[in-house]
């Protein structure tokens, strides 16, 4: 029996942090490539700490919905998990290039496929682009538009810049997009100074974040210049100085996600048969394409 579990951070907060979680894990079990899937999170219920005593699958895979590798990753999930003899260096990673590492959950007494954030999977490049596609309503969008990837930035943790840096690189190799930049919010280059990195009179705004909150629905549309004061909403696209922009909202929130979920599994060994193109097909449908 073959069991996905998805953990994320949750919030007391924010009741639209576990929201996306919620989505993804519905796409993924109505493609049938899991006989159960389950969701735990940090901050909500069901807690990492017991999620896994709501398994019943002897083929476990943790798949965390994260968009670095880092202190949640690679302390708080593998011990509220309870992962037996787990040490960073199994994923032997350079920060963004964690994979999977098989260790016993010793609360179940079961093996677990315990797997890299989904940020960091190349398969989150094609999310990035889909959510462009989505904010502007065309699937073919990418001449005279600039990208703009946005991310929080922090000093204490190198490797949240790193996966940032790395999906704008393999976004700009392609060559689609006129322009792609890398912004951040506590770091430089500023998302505030938006319009002075671009050229293009266009620009999608595509924040690297899981769920849409304080960040992404306050923060970032007012330190744009999108908005005075995000409660009185704004149009998109919105006119910055001579930039319009496409603000696309939370990466997390696109439904495309799920399928970098089912790459992460699948990576580690789980069998999916046709599930990820049924889901990929599945998730364009749904935005409209």
């Amino acid at each position: 029996m073959q069991s996905l579990v998805i953990v994320a951070h949750g919030s007391h907060l924010n009741p639209d942090s576990s929201a996306p979680t919620y989505a993804h894990a519905d796409t993924i079990r109505a493609s049938g490539a899991f006989d159960e899937v389950r969701t735990g999170f940090w901050k909500e219920e069901p807690h990492l700490r017991e999620v896994l005593r709501t398994v019943e699958g002897d083929e476990i895979y943790v798949v965390p919905l994260f968009i670095s590798e880092g202190y949640f990753t690679e302390e708080v999930i593998p011990r509220e998990l309870r992962l037996a003899g787990w040490d960073v260096s199994e994923w032997d990673s350079d920060g963004i290039s964690a994979d999977q590492a098989t260790l016993v959950a010793e609360d179940i007494d079961r093996e677990v496929h315990y797997c890299g954030p989904v940020g960091t999977h190349r398969a989150m490049s094609d999310v990035i682009v889909r959510r462009a596609e989505s904010v502007t309503d065309d699937p073919d969008v990418g001449e005279g538009f600039g990208l703009a990837v946005v991310g929080h930035g922090t000093e204490r943790n190198a490797n949240s810049a790193k996966a940032i840096e790395y999906h704008a690189d393999r976004i700009r190799e392609r060559d689609r997009f006129d322009e792609v930049r890398t912004l951040y919010m506590d770091e430089e280059p500023e998302v505030d100074d938006l319009p002075e990195h671009f050229e293009s009179e266009d620009v999608v705004l595509v924040p690297l974040f899981i769920a849409d909150g304080y960040h992404t629905q306050e923060d970032i549309p007012e330190d744009v210049g999108l908005c005075e004061d995000y409660r009185d909403g704004y149009d998109v696209p919105t006119a910055v100085d001579d930039t319009r922009i496409w603000y696309a909202g939370a990466v997390g929130t696109e439904p495309l996600m799920a399928d970098v979920i089912l790459e992460r599994a699948a990576d580690a060994g789980a069998d999916l048969d046709d599930a990820v193109a049924t889901v990929r097909e599945t998730t364009r449908v749904a935005t409209g394409d």
